[in-house]
């Protein structure tokens, strides 16, 4: 007999449910459930349905078992309306689902990338593809106006349009006022006496607009940037003596227009500290003499937390270097307020002396272990050594296959004298295909192109092929390198080139020119942790083409010795390279000489030597010192010239600015035309400065600088390059997206005749 269907609760009482968790029924008979249906289910499979529901076939149904059901299937956030109705012995459950998310969009976005914006919505839970939830939309909206609030956009303003479309989904629109940008008017200090206002300014990355806001950004108010501000002032007065220095208040208020901000920082400086004694206490190992040469601080001397932290962290590392991994100095002071006086007593705990029983690799899902093992100087099964195991991490950086490098010290379990070093490893992509174009005032349009895999199958071996298009200058290589060729650490280079130089360009109509194909091996031998020496041997074959423009010297090597020439060099070399960064140094030095020897067995017999060198030097707060020296030496062997396709050129950007790339000196006696030399000097004394109103922004510098340099060549042959050329001017640095780019304009320090002068000069990729 047919029974009419029972609903449990009606719709009033479903909405009721989901606010308050509870629902009201009609009295209903218990029974046993011999199926159950879903109904209204559209994009939800009804197998995550019967997941969730706590009924099942053969169950006894009641109203409690009602109430447990359409709770749990609220829960899951599916559904805007859940009932329940009995026929029979059946269970039907009437579900409504909730719409789900078909697109997102903006309107009126300007200061943000769209992409960026949907990733930070996605990090708050809001995407396509999830049910659509009012609360999550009203979280979003709160996102978007933080990221406005972050830029300065405090006027911002969201609204969000839900739009219906097919499916059961919806379209989420946030539309944006964005408003004007707040800049920071003005920032005061009260309360600081013995620094001015200006000097702390300078300590802070936030600051009033000025030329460069646009770049930096620093006007823009930022909670983060602000608190990082107040630390830096901090250790700028503690740095200086202040121990009772304190931050007492932080104001920020805002126009009622919304666009102009102001911060006032209340200080209290109290009085610079003098320390009157340094005392060395605790267990020192009988080593109180050379631990107390690592104290940077002392009696007689203005309180500084900078020197103090530094004096801690090296007594810390040498005890570290005896195998004290967990050695900790604390600094008691005893501050005497009436004299302004600090006496501090270095408290130093060694702890026990422990050693390395495992080291575990983690994290490398491509590289071997053997290649990040065989990079670590910290053994397994000798004693822990803090300086071995940072020289360990700055080796395994210095691969270049990971994103992050970690070594942690993990004491092991039930013991007292043994720890673990964990190396863990985030590997980045190896390969890489690279195209590029520039422009610089020398080559004109530069096309280049590349394939390169700094780590084949993980093993630690690169290959790469590289194209470049400039007009002097065009090269294809193929170079492979095998770190370790043996077990020892040798390395083998591989290199098979194919050159074209045009070193005439710029001076003449000649289509003079240097091909040049070969390949060598060489083999890199580490004497030290820092110092290589390279031994070499290629094979090459010289070509010059000349036509009626072409400079006489020219003309005459040619008849002389030939078109083609085919030589066979041995080669020796030595690197040694201790700079802080390859892109952008402020200390450290790096020399590289090499030397070159022409085997009778090619059709040239010559020798030539080089030498650069480099030192920089950080005497103030972003202000870099730079040398740089380049010498050349060559010259044929019995009584054959030094070959005129290896001669040495000078001028331009890279060499001796202010003057015509490659236009120093000797010039042919008939073209004048500038043709090399077999001697070369270059030197450059750089001043790298912060560009005023960026703070200490090392991507954006400007520089000072004297050059000097000259080419020599056999007398008698040519004109021209007596002594040397000097250059000075002024210039930009740029760590831009597609490169280092560096601008200069150049000036000779004094005229000569027959001098080809260039005043402007850009070049992408320039080191120095």
């Amino acid at each position: 007999m047919f029974r009419p269907h029972r609903l449990v609760p009606k719709t009033v009482a479903a909405a009721a449910f989901a606010a308050h968790g509870l629902v009201a029924h009609a009295a209903t008979t218990p029974f046993v459930v011999q199926d159950i249906r879903i109904e209204g289910l559209q994009r939800v499979e009804p197998g995550t349905v019967f997941a969730y529901l706590p009924i099942k076939q053969g169950d006894t149904f009641s109203d409690d078992k009602a109430s447990e059901a359409i709770r749990a299937l609220y829960a899951t956030g599916f559904f805007n309306d859940v009932k329940i109705a009995t026929e029979g012995s059946v269970v039907i459950v009437q579900v409504q689902e909730r719409p789900a998310i078909g697109t997102i969009d903006f309107a009126g976005v300007h200061e943000f990338d769209k992409d960026n914006l949907t990733k930070a919505l996605r990090a708050v839970g809001l995407s396509q593809g999830r049910y659509y939830d009012r609360a999550l939309v009203e979280k979003s909206e709160q996102e978007l106006k933080r990221q406005y609030l972050t830029r300065g956009f405090y006027a911002a303003e969201v609204t969000t349009t839900i739009t219906p479309i097919d499916r059961n989904r919806v379209g989420i629109l946030f539309t944006v006022v964005e408003g004007p940008s707040a800049k920071i008017r003005q920032i005061n200090f009260i309360g600081n006496h013995t620094y001015s206002t200006g000097t702390l300014l300078g300590e802070m990355q936030l600051s009033t607009p000025n030329w460069f806001s646009w770049y930096t950004k620093n006007d823009l108010y930022a909670k983060e940037k602000l608190t990082g501000d107040l630390e830096n002032v901090r250790s700028f007065y503690l740095n200086r003596g202040f121990l009772e220095f304190s931050i007492e208040s932080t104001q920020v208020s805002i126009s009622p227009d919304k666009k102009e901000m102001y911060l006032t920082i209340t200080v209290h400086e109290g009085q610079p500290y003098t320390v009157s004694s340094v005392h060395l206490a605790g267990n020192l190992l009988d080593r109180e003499a050379e631990l107390s040469k690592l104290v940077k601080i002392r009696a007689g001397d203005r309180f500084s937390a900078e020197k103090l932290t530094a004096t801690t962290k090296a007594i810390v590392d040498k005890l570290g270097e005896y195998g004290y991994a967990f050695a900790t100095v604390n600094a008691v002071p005893q501050i005497d307020q009436v004299n302004h006086k600090v006496d501090l007593t270095l408290q130093v705990d060694p702890g026990r002396r422990v050693y390395v029983r495992r080291i575990n690799v983690i994290g490398n899902t491509r590289t071997r272990d053997e290649v990040v093992r065989r990079e670590m100087r910290q053994l397994e099964s000798s004693w822990f050594d803090s300086n071995r195991l940072a020289l360990s991490k700055d080796r395994i950086n210095r691969l270049g296959y990971f994103t992050d490098v970690d070594v942690t010290t993990v004491p092991v379990e039930g013991t007292a004298d043994q720890v673990d070093i964990n190396v863990k490893v985030a590997e980045k992509p190896t390969g890489a295909i690279t195209l590029g174009a520039g422009f610089s005032s020398t080559d004109k349009v530069v096309l280049s192109a590349g394939i390169s895999q700094d780590n084949v199958f993980g093993s630690g071996t690169s290959l790469s092929v590289n194209v470049n298009t400039a007009r002097t200058y065009r090269t294809l290589t193929v170079t492979q390198v095998d770190p370790y060729f043996t077990v020892d650490g040798i390395k083998r280079i591989t290199d098979l080139y194919y050159r074209t130089y045009q070193p005439l360009y710029y001076s003449t109509d000649s289509s003079f020119r240097i091909i040049t194909a070969g390949g060598d091996l060489k083999f890199g031998i580490p004497f030290s942790e820092v110092d290589t020496v390279y031994f070499g041997a290629g094979v090459e074959q010289d070509r010059i083409d000349t036509d009626a423009a072409t400079p006489q010297s020219y003309k005459d090597y040619v008849t002389d010795f030939g078109r083609i020439s085919t030589n066979v060099p041995l080669t020796v070399g030595w690197s040694r390279d201790s700079r802080d960064s390859a892109l952008v140094p402020s200390k450290g030095y790096f020399t590289q000489a090499n030397a070159e020897y022409g085997t009778p067995i090619g059709g040239a017999e010559y020798y030539k030597a080089d030498l650069q060198a480099q030192y920089y030097y950080s005497f103030a707060r972003g202000f870099v010192l730079g040398l740089n020296f380049q010498g050349g030496y060559g010259n044929g062997i019995g009584s054959k010239p030094f070959p005129i396709f290896k001669n040495y050129y000078a001028g331009g950007i890279g060499s001796v600015r202010g003057y015509e790339p490659s236009s120093l000196g000797p010039r042919d006696k008939t073209t004048n035309d500038p043709i090399g030399g077999s001697k070369m000097i270059v030197g450059n004394i750089e001043l790298t400065f912060p560009l005023p109103g960026t703070g200490y922004d090392r991507t954006l510098r400007v520089f000072t600088f004297l050059d000097g340099g000259n080419v020599w060549g056999t007398e008698g042959s040519s004109i021209g390059a007596n002594g040397l050329r000097y250059g000075y001017g002024l210039g930009l640095a740029w760590i831009s997206p597609i490169g280092p780019l560096k601008l200069s304009l150049g000036f000779p320090l004094q005229k000569h005749e027959g001098d080809q002068y260039q005043k402007f000069q850009f070049q992408i990729g320039t080191a120095f």
